[in-house]
């Protein structure tokens, strides 16, 4: 765990500690449905500390595979792209698809009525 989350943690179980301990004051003098309620609400935090070292191991996995994804081979396709790109002639030729090319490209084949 980052600090962060270790303090939020640290905290989660402070307060699920200050309510067992409300619950159990409850259970001697109080009713009994505070003591239910106070037993239910310091088992909230204690599901907190879990989702966030869930949430840890998670990120942590994540980080883990974009190192691994950020090996060699990984920027193969951007050269790939960049090679189609530099050998691109026009902007027309792009956007139609090879189709057709601007007047003043030098790949440019005119189009001749003979046939």
């Amino acid at each position: 765990m980052n600090r962060s989350a270790g303090l939020l943690s640290a905290l989660y179980l402070a307060t699920s500690t200050g309510l067992a301990w409300t619950a159990v004051l409850a259970l001697r003098h109080g009713p009994p449905w505070a003591v239910c309620l106070f037993a239910a609400a310091s088992l909230v935090p204690v599901i907190a500390v879990v989702r966030e070292s869930v949430l840890c191991d998670q990120r942590r996995a994540l980080a883990e595979m974009w190192r691994r994804s950020a090996g060699p081979g990984a920027g193969a396709a951007d050269d790939i792209v960049r090679a189609e790109l530099d050998t691109a002639c026009c902007e027309r030729w792009w956007t139609s698809c090879g189709t057709d090319h601007d007047s003043a490209c030098p790949r440019r084949v005119p189009r001749s009525s003979a046939a």
